[in-house]
């Protein structure tokens, strides 16, 4: 068996059935389109490619094949390659597109296997999408500017380069995926404008120490990048890291911080949902204005802190919203019952929840119950698959 056939759908089926060809040009990222493709392919994707003569001379066609498993176009002959491709083809993804080949296809001029499979794509109407990689002085150079925004009007989807060092570097590779599931997707949320919050929030003791909880965050986290995904516009309210283009960041790190930053998002934008992940703290403590000397005992005074999910219920009573209950050491028909009433007592129009007890907290793998008016499913496995699992439900309140 060809090795790439190994990795088919091994980490999602997010792009399943899905045949996606890659174009590569003359870029030194080039180098990164044998992990690229593997990528699409674990999750799901047939994936091949056609590569310049540039790009040829800086990875050979041996590792595109080696990583696809399917041999490389690198010249246009009379089996017509370009217009047989493109009968069963999903997606065009061109990475990495150097300034000279996004001149090219902007201008129509095919005189490469890339550019003229772009010239196909366009015609059969075909998603395309280009991920630049150049250097910094070209990609601000206004007639590449021009050309981009010439393409981007006729459709083509932008994942932006990585600035720094005098260069644009090709995006990461997370980025490109996670773009061309977006680009394939049901877009079961599109056009809808989603704020999540995600992870622990951390209360001052004194200006060194802070109380918080176990929460990784990870949850949220794959919940916002499975919302967009499926074409929402997301706003991620978190003290953690994402860094995925196209979806918005608010740090903060106190509860009072996360639900001012949330209110303040839902009064400035018209949202159509909030799903509260976070582990929001349900104290806040009284901070001391110098560090605790670290020796002898210590008294905290903690104080009850607000509660967002009810802030919000009660500044906007139509907004859909979803919660989390976390339990301990509870039968299943327990914590749905949990569930439930934390359903009714906050208005809520769906709750996610699970017993930490049995694990799930910083960990990769979780089991939940999502419960929702009239139903309750039980989802087990990576939190990406739960992810998946809430935004899909979600996706069937709005």
């Amino acid at each position: 068996m060809q090795p790439a056939k190994k990795l088919e759908g091994v980490k999602s089926a997010s792009l399943e059935g899905k045949r996606i060809i890659i174009g590569i040009t003359g870029s030194i990222a080039a180098v990164k389109c044998v992990e690229l493709a593997r990528e699409l392919i674990r999750r799901g994707a047939e994936v091949r490619a056609a590569m310049s003569g540039a790009a040829q001379e800086i990875v050979h066609r041996y590792a595109i094949e080696y990583a696809t498993g399917h041999d490389v176009i690198t010249e246009i002959t009379g089996f017509v390659e370009h217009v047989d491709y493109f009968d069963t083809a999903d997606l065009f993804l061109i990475a990495p597109c150097t300034a000279n080949t996004i001149g090219k296809v902007a201008c129509g001029i095919d005189d490469t296997p890339v550019t003229t499979f772009a010239t196909v794509a366009f015609g059969r109407k075909i998603p395309i999408l280009i991920a630049p990689a150049m250097h910094e002085p070209m990609y601000d150079n206004p007639a590449v500017a021009r050309n981009i925004g010439m393409l981007r009007s006729a459709g083509v989807i932008f994942i932006e380069p990585k600035k720094g060092e005098e260069t644009a570097k090709m995006a990461d590779i997370d980025a490109i995926v996670i773009n061309v599931e977006r680009a394939l997707s049901e877009g079961a949320l599109r056009g809808k404008k989603v704020i999540i919050t995600s992870g622990a929030t951390m209360e001052s003791i004194d200006p060194i120490r802070v109380l918080t909880n176990r929460s990784s965050g990870r949850t949220g986290r794959e919940i916002a990048k499975e919302a967009f995904r499926q074409g929402a516009d997301v706003t991620i309210v978190h003290s953690g890291v994402l860094g995925v283009d196209g979806i918005k960041e608010i740090k903060v790190e106190s509860v009072k911080e996360m639900g001012d930053a949330v209110m303040k998002e839902l009064k400035a934008r018209k949202y159509n949902l909030f799903i509260s992940a976070a582990a929001i703290s349900d104290f806040t403590v009284r901070r001391a204005e110098k560090k605790i000397p670290s020796s002898g005992s210590v008294t905290l005074q903690l104080v009850p802190a607000r509660k967002l999910i009810a802030d919000v219920r009660k500044a906007f009573p139509k907004l859909k919203i979803v919660g989390f209950k976390a339990e301990t050491n509870l039968r299943r028909n327990e914590l749905i019952e949990k569930g439930k009433a934390f359903m009714r007592s906050s208005a809520l129009d769906m709750v996610v929840a699970n017993d930490v007890g049995r694990g799930g907290i910083g960990e990769e793998e979780n089991e939940v119950d999502i419960i929702s008016k009239g139903e309750v499913a039980n989802v087990k496995g990576r939190k990406e698959k739960i992810a998946a699992a809430v935004i899909k439900r979600a996706a069937d309140l709005l």
